[in-house]
């Protein structure tokens, strides 16, 4: 029952034509409804009168009814709300647009998160380049420290050399 509502939301004019239908219905009842007073408690149907005062009173009801709706221009203000509810059934994103600060602050707040992220990477970034400048910096002196150990091992064999050379030589000379 749900879906022909539905699909009689779609079908253009279709507001008005259930306003209308609704109304007659409406209307049909209640005035089917009052002759039961007017019967006599013997007769099954009412008088020819009562009848004819019925088709009338409901034929000036209709009218009025619909007089009514143009004076207040029913009809097209039915019309705009179907284009309302279609525009905003093909739209998905309208729910969305309606509620704009909401979405501005949440897209305010994860870019301002993300920042804060690349801040905290960029900073760590900066520490890791100054460890790898201060090791660097240690290696460097160490191996100038290795160099001079270099110069310094090769001064002693040469003193060595020196040495066994010149207590060899006085071996060999006493």
């Amino acid at each position: 029952m749900q879906k022909g509502s539905e699909m009689n939301a779609l079908i253009p004019g279709s507001r008005q034509l259930n306003l209308k239908k609704s109304f007659k219905r409406a209307l049909h009842s209640l005035l089917t409804a009052c002759p039961k007073e007017f019967y006599c408690s013997r007769a099954r149907t009412p008088p020819p009168a009562v009848h004819q005062v019925i088709n009338s009173l409901h034929e000036d009801i209709e009218e009025e009814f619909e007089s009514i709706c143009l004076e207040t221009q029913a009809g097209t203000v039915l019309d705009s709300v179907e284009e309302l509810v279609e525009e905003h059934s093909l739209d998905p994103l309208l729910s969305e647009k309606s509620n704009v600060g909401a979405t501005a602050q949440n897209l305010s707040e994860a870019k301002k998160n993300e920042l804060h992220y690349l801040m905290g990477m960029l900073q760590k970034a900066e520490e890791h380049k100054r460890d790898i400048g201060a090791r660097l910096e240690l290696l460097k002196r160490e191996k100038h420290d290795f160099s001079s150990a270099e110069n310094l091992l090769a001064e002693l064999r040469t003193g060595i050399l020196n040495y066994e050379n010149g207590h060899s030589t006085r071996i060999t000379n006493t």
